[in-house]
């Protein structure tokens, strides 16, 4: 037998494990042209404002007149509001406010969520238009154009419109003014709401609380790229005969969730 050098012998093996075409290296993974897949973008917004501090006191003075009926120590505290608990506030804030007067009592409530999608391939965007189109189903808008004709099914009666159970969260029940006839011609129906931020809807629950007091609350929530803000502005008149009036609370409803648009274009 002929004898190879261990280190001539060491070659040939070498070269015999490496031949081929080459291209299970690590080098072909890295090769120019190779493609790859880039994250989905983030949400505009990284945080979120202080709620408790997002509402002028001039506005609460107008949603809340009760509060101008208490002692002036007693104002402050109140037109500060209460925040909500939360775990985590880079993603979900909220403050309340309540009065009360001597005919109803009123109350504000403000929810902020900044939607974070924890999916490199869905955008913050996406993730918050597929929640905020969830919290649209759940609130079963009616559907169909509004006519003069819909007036009396929209309107609320004392004795056979409230629900037996009261609810803090849309539902979708559609209830309009006690006997306005002026609201005859306007839709007051839960509905979706144009030129407010992304996307936005309205809901009216009329319920009672208790075994008589009826209890009125209007939603507006709406999205602006990855945050959902929900407001909630709701009466219960002192007079179990009296029914909240559903114009009003809408309005006002309204042009405090315009406010909010604009404090986060800001």
């Amino acid at each position: 037998m002929a004898y190879v050098p261990g280190v001539a012998l060491l070659a040939v093996l070498t070269a015999g494990c490496t031949g081929g075409t080459g291209t299970e290296g690590p080098a072909a993974a890295n090769k120019p042209g190779s493609p790859s897949i880039a994250a989905a973008p983030s949400g505009k917004y990284r945080t979120l404002p202080e709620p408790c501090r997002s509402i002028a006191r001039s506005t609460l003075e107008d949603l809340l007149p009760g509060i101008a009926e208490l002692p002036e120590n007693q104002q402050e505290k109140a037109y500060r509001g209460t925040a909500a608990v939360t775990y985590d506030t880079d993603r979900r804030v909220g403050c309340q406010w309540k009065s009360e007067a001597a005919d109803s009592s009123r109350s504000v409530v403000l929810d902020f969520e900044r939607v974070v999608s924890y999916d490199t391939s869905v955008s913050d965007d996406d993730r918050a238009r597929e929640v905020y189109g969830k919290k649209e189903t759940a609130a079963h808008l009616p559907s169909g154009t509004f006519t003069p004709d819909d007036a009396e099914k929209v309107t609320a009666s004392p004795s056979d419109s409230p629900s037996d159970s009261p609810s803090d969260s849309p539902s979708g029940s559609a209830q309009g003014t006690d006997g306005d006839a002026g609201a005859g011609s306007e839709d007051l129906r839960p509905r979706t709401l144009d030129g407010l931020g992304d996307a936005a809807f309205l809901d009216d629950l009329l319920t009672r609380a208790g075994s008589s007091a009826q209890h009125r609350a209007v939603s507006v929530v709406f999205r602006t790229s990855n945050v959902i803000v929900t407001v909630r502005y709701s009466e219960q008149p002192a007079l179990a005969s009296q029914v909240p009036d559903s114009k009003e609370l809408q309005e006002k409803a309204q042009a405090l969730a315009r406010k909010l648009v604009d404090k986060f274009s800001e």
